[in-house]
């Protein structure tokens, strides 16, 4: 069995909030998508912005892509308007794309209450459209848009809408669960009833306002259609459209379809991860098989049956989609997370014993408010210090900081530390934008000197979270700190009910590593 992938990221999945893509971003996108394997990229809505006509232009000169076709997406024509003379259309044919995808009304409540005009009317725009871009050269897909909602209201009408398309000869006919409130066993029956009346290959677009949208395509895809529609990571308006990343990933791996081949498959994390960095969101730590928590084994007992059998808590071998395993440590880890982390930073000359030390620290830390899972390089320190011959590159003797407001001058911080390196103490002082920037300065001062490769450590996030709220201002106060050299980049952890010692903490660990690992 064939699937085409019609991905609709740069158009349906815009409508996400907080999602908002260039003409360039555009571009960049379809050429990762074109190397994953997808079949057709949906560019855009012309003539509904500046910004989609403009990457429709660029797209015929800029755009080398070895397998995706680009479509343009547009409506049928408007009610009592001759095709010929209908500016929408006229505007998809002006995009040079060789595929139009447009949308038709198949819902009786859509066709007399929002365009308001006549059910014949409403079958010959379908029916006038798509003859005329088909005349016109192109390949046309016809999405059938609240299809199921249709069906159920009135089944004859709304399969009297995909022969109108059918007759005019779409090349695909996509139902659409536009409203997204179908469930899969609705969607499997409803499919199998349409292939009994329709000949044209169908297609699937379904949204995931009720949290099924990867499991209605894939009932979908049991009952029989060849083209399956989606966004990356989801995007899409409301609760979005269905995920074309879990669904590529299901079809391959668990219906034993090839929709894109396995060279393909392993850039399937790379895919996710670079859109959603162009969308400037965070990646869903917890999306399946891409997130960075798809394979992450926390519990104990969990971690002691992966180290004996890693198949024994994992449904795939992560790297088939370019992911990788990762033992996170907690407060709920068991021994064998601390050897798994140990063997992982590459630590030798560390006893059992002192792993069931670290693991006993860590325990009471995360008790006081501290977190480990994302701060692999506090855990890696706490390892290395538990080594006799162990030497840290500097030490605190104390520090100070300020806030105080001037009139003439404002808001100001100020910070002095006191360190030792070897035998010498450094005593700096430096102003910042806060406390915290303050004391990075002030420490930095005293550092570079003696290690100056600590010029290209920087800041990358600061995030501070307050645990006990009930507390109020005596809550503890929890700081994670990235740090990057421009090449990695890791985590360090520090709590406190003083968020200026919880980020001290956070900010000296860092900056140890950093030179403990050779960071330049």
């Amino acid at each position: 069995m064939s699937i085409k992938l019609y991905d609709t990221t740069l158009r349906d999945g815009t409508q996400g909030e907080g999602v908002n893509f260039s003409s360039g971003d555009k571009l960049r996108i379809a050429r990762k998508l074109d190397e994953l394997g997808v079949h057709y990229i949906e560019g855009g809505w012309p003539g509904s912005n500046p910004k989609d006509m403009d990457f429709f232009r660029r797209a015929q000169t800029e755009l080398d892509l070895k397998q995706a076709k680009v479509a343009a997406f547009g409506s049928t024509r408007k009610a009592n308007t001759p095709v010929d003379t209908d500016p929408q259309v006229q505007m998809l044919l002006s995009t040079g794309a060789e595929v139009v995808t447009i949308f038709g009304k198949t819902w009786k409540l859509h066709v007399t209450d929002v365009l308001r005009t006549t059910l014949e009317e409403n079958v010959a725009m379908i029916f006038d459209t798509v003859s005329y871009l088909k005349e016109a050269g192109k390949e046309v897909i016809y999405d059938a848009e609240h299809f199921f909602d249709g069906y159920r209201a009135d089944p004859d009408y709304a399969l009297r809408t995909l022969r109108a398309a059918e007759k005019a000869g779409a090349d695909c006919i996509v139902l659409c669960d536009t409203n997204g409130g179908s469930m899969p066993w609705q969607i499997e029956a409803i499919v199998n009833h349409v292939r009994e009346e329709i000949r044209a290959p169908l297609g699937i677009h379904t949204h995931n306002d009720s949290e099924v949208g990867v499991a209605n395509a894939l009932a979908a895809v049991r009952a029989g259609v060849v083209h399956v529609q989606g966004t990356i990571n989801g995007y899409g308006e409301r609760c979005g459209n269905s995920n074309l990343v879990s669904i590529i990933a299901n079809l391959n791996l668990k219906m034993g379809i090839e929709a894109v081949s396995k060279e393909q498959l392993r850039r399937l994390t790379e895919v996710a991860n670079f859109v959603s960095e162009l969308a400037n969101l965070a990646p869903d730590d917890h999306a399946a098989y891409v997130g960075k928590s798809a394979f992450a084994h926390k519990g104990g007992v969990h971690v002691n049956a992966v180290v004996k059998n890693v198949d024994s808590y994992q449904h795939i071998d992560p790297a088939l989609v370019g992911n990788r395993m990762r033992v996170v440590v907690s407060d709920l880890s068991g021994k064998d997370n601390i050897a798994v982390k140990r063997a992982q930073f590459g630590l030798k000359g560390i006893t059992r014993e002192q792993e069931r030390e670290v693991l006993q620290q860590i325990k009471e830390m995360e008790h006081r408010g501290f977190a480990f899972e994302a701060a692999d390089a506090s855990v890696e320190l706490m390892l290395r210090r538990t080594q006799p011959d162990y030497k840290p590159p500097f030490e605190m003797i104390d520090f100070t900081t300020n806030v105080e407001h001037r009139r003439g001058r404002g808001l100001f911080s100020e910070a002095t530390v006191k360190v030792q390196v070897d035998d010498k103490i450094f005593h700096e002082v430096a102003e910042g934008n806060g406390p915290v920037n303050a004391l990075n300065l002030a420490l930095r001062k005293a550092l570079e000197r003696i290690y100056p490769q600590l010029k290209s450590v920087h800041l990358a996030d600061y995030k501070v979270r307050i645990l006990d709220t009930h507390e109020g201002t005596a809550a503890t106060t929890r700081v994670l700190i990235d740090f990057t050299d421009g090449e990695r980049r890791w985590t360090t952890v520090g709590a406190s009910t003083n968020i200026i010692e919880a980020s001290w903490q956070a900010l000296a660990d860092g900056l140890e590593y950093a030179l403990l690992n050779g960071k330049s």
